[in-house]
């Protein structure tokens, strides 16, 4: 369960430049400079996530987010404007806190400061610095524009180029077509980060299509994960 997030920019569909999320709200922010040590800005975040920690408990449990949302987005900002985040769902405790910057390079010291001084994870919250996997996309289903989109019967064809390491992609979902562009769009990439999460995503996939029938030899999410992982060296 994903509450609210900044929305990223506008994407897209190939190649992989950029990626597109689904979202609840768009959240506006002024503005502003951002802070020239990205250690001191995380710092900062991070004092005033301490005071703003009981209003987000207490929002939280009213099942009313929308209270700290103005207040969280204003703190996330201030470290630099180009961040985006969320508050979800945990994996292992509760509420997951997510600060990221759709991996680029440029911002990738101040989520790295950011990760480094976070708390401990416990059993209420934890923390990423880039959008993490879900455990299992064949048990998420999408509501988009009418439509139930279960990740479970996306179909890719992945192209591996093992001398870059990197892998093309096409991505197959009978519901696709019916989408209008921007939903369409959203619907190629959102899977993808949701198997692999942010940061595999990001360094692993070059090409990404959409293609209007079933590629040849087509697999599955979850075979394509094992795919990737095994591209990038990881037993699991």
């Amino acid at each position: 369960m994903r509450w609210f997030r900044r929305r990223p920019k506008a994407i897209a569909s190939a190649p992989r430049t950029a990626k597109a999320e689904l979202s609840q709200e768009t959240l506006s922010a002024p503005e502003r400079p951002a802070a020239t040590d990205p250690v001191v800005a995380a710092q900062r975040f991070w004092a005033r996530w301490n005071e703003l920690l009981p209003e987000i408990s207490s929002a939280l449990g009213d099942r009313e987010p929308n209270r700290v949302e103005h207040d969280l987005c204003e703190a996330v900002a201030a470290m630099h404007p180009e961040l985006h985040f969320s508050l979800d769902r945990g994996q292992r405790a509760i509420y997951a806190l997510v600060v990221s910057g759709q991996e680029d390079p440029a911002l990738r010291p101040y989520t790295d400061a950011w990760k480094a001084a976070a708390p401990d994870a416990d059993v209420l919250w934890e923390f990423h610095d880039s959008v993490p996997a879900v455990p299992d996309p064949d048990g998420v289903t999408v509501n988009l524009a009418g439509h139930r989109i279960s990740l479970a019967d996306f179909r890719l064809g992945a192209e591996v180029d093992t001398a870059a390491g990197v892998v093309d992609v096409t991505v197959y979902h009978p519901s696709l077509s019916e989408l209008d562009e921007p939903g369409r769009s959203a619907m190629t990439f959102l899977p993808l980060d949701a198997t692999l999460g942010e940061r595999l995503a990001g360094e692993r996939l070059r090409r990404v299509v959409t293609v209007p029938q079933e590629p040849e030899n087509a697999i599955t999410l979850r075979e394509f994960r094992e795919l990737v992982l095994r591209l990038a060296g990881h037993d699991d």
